[in-house]
């Protein structure tokens, strides 16, 4: 009996690792990474890009918000796919607060035929970094 709880302990453990590891998109990704440096520098030189801030209005005003980023909150991202299709021809850059979110989001978009690349730890990150920003 021990052998089975032993089995069924390292089937769980494998299950909670797969799922972190997908929650934090390191694997089954069907987007891109870019660090907040990497994205700033693009943004400065590819006029194709668009911003999509995934974070609630109450963050904005706490926090700020890149210049010239789209808030689309990532509860209702779903329901606004259609408002957001005239960019799907651009890069599509999210971000959140710390880059979980912007995880989420960037599956999401992805799913629908958008190009999509998650900033690797948000808007803490990018201010972290001193970028600029509102």
């Amino acid at each position: 009996m021990k052998k089975i709880t032993n089995i069924f302990s390292w089937i769980i453990l494998a299950l909670v690792i797969v799922y972190l590891a997908y929650q934090k998109g390191y694997i089954l990704k069907n987007f891109e990474h870019i660090s907040v440096k990497d994205a700033f520098v693009t943004m400065s030189t590819d006029a194709n890009i668009t911003l999509i801030d995934v974070r609630t209005s109450a963050e904005i005003q706490s926090d700020g918000k890149i210049k010239n980023s789209i808030l689309t909150p990532l509860q209702l991202l779903e329901q606004n796919i259609d408002k957001l299709e005239k960019y799907k021809n651009t890069k599509i850059f999210i971000y959140c607060r710390s880059g979980n979110r912007s995880i989420t989001a960037s599956r999401i978009l992805s799913d629908a035929g958008f190009k999509t690349y998650n900033i690797q730890g948000g808007i803490n990150k990018w201010k972290k970094e001193k970028l600029p920003h509102l």
